[in-house]
């Protein structure tokens, strides 16, 4: 069954705001037979590449793929080339006013022009994902998160990597992230969205989105649909954390919401964050 055909019998509805959207499925743009299945993930949100995972000669060909599914009845994210790249205005053209597309992730974003620009080609009704993913980019990311159009920040750690030469190590990439977490705040916009982890191995996913979300990031991309359940469990706050908040919520209730100390605000912001999540990704409080 071809792509467009199955669209009519699948595709659920994604409850999951983008804005909090914690595991972002890429799906290369020449791999149709992937674009049904991966929509009836459990992914909060898909990205269908027709950058890196793309060949220069099939761009037009990915391109094609991605609207004809789009068309069809399915709702997507796209991740498109780079500004400087010979492809990135034929991608937005291509893109403009297609039902369906949900938003742009921009590849290799180095300026608040690249994202405005991007925005602007769009009609100004397309959110722009901004993938930072060098040096440059980095030390732009408090102007990236202000540009008009602007929706999240997201890292692109491998290209990062080779940009830089540092090592994929925590300690290496606590600057960019802590960059990006900064930015966000300053450009007040939701939480960054970390770089994928590479590999099959579900206890090392584990333990690296348990980084991403130390540092402050609130999704995470990943490679393949059997990440995304890893990555929704970490990112979500435990059964603990909503038992916490519960019982917090229920006394501050109960003194009139009367703040009695210092400590009182930060956490009826860290109760209140909780139950927000908790709610939107159905997390039962512990017993």
């Amino acid at each position: 069954m071809t792509s467009s055909i199955a669209a009519e019998s699948i595709r659920p509805t994604r409850n999951i705001p983008a804005d909090i959207a914690r595991s972002w499925l890429l799906v290369n743009a020449m791999k149709t037979e992937l674009f049904d299945e991966s929509a009836g993930s459990r992914a909060d949100a898909i990205i269908l590449d027709i950058e890196d995972a793309v060949d220069p000669s099939q761009k037009d060909a990915a391109r094609e793929n991605v609207v004809n599914w789009l068309r069809s009845g399915g709702q997507a994210w796209v991740r498109i080339n780079d500004a400087t790249s010979p492809f990135w205005a034929d991608d937005l053209a291509g893109l403009r006013g297609t039902p369906g597309l949900l938003g742009v992730m921009l590849a290799k974003t180095e300026s608040a022009d690249q994202v405005t620009e991007s925005y602007h080609r769009m009609d100004g009704k397309t959110p722009v994902i901004a993938l930072v993913e060098s040096a440059l980019g980095i030390e732009e990311a408090n102007h990236i998160a202000r540009a008009q159009g602007a929706f999240r920040l997201a890292f692109g750690s491998g290209d990062f990597r080779r940009d830089t030469g540092m090592a994929a190590t925590p300690e290496a990439m606590a600057y960019p992230r802590a960059k990006l977490v900064v930015a966000s705040r300053v450009g007040n916009l939701p939480g960054p969205i970390d770089g994928p982890t590479v590999g099959t191995n579900h206890p090392i996913l584990r333990e690296q989105t348990g980084i991403t979300v130390t540092m402050g990031m609130t999704g995470k991309l990943c490679l393949a649909i059997d990440q995304t359940t890893v990555i929704n469990e970490v990112i979500s706050p435990t059964p603990s954390d909503v038992a916490w908040a519960t019982d917090f919520m229920s006394d501050f209730e109960a003194n009139g919401r009367v703040i009695r100390d210092g400590s009182d605000l930060p956490r009826l912001g860290r109760a209140e964050k909780i139950m927000k999540l908790a709610v939107a990704f159905g997390v039962q409080p512990s017993l």
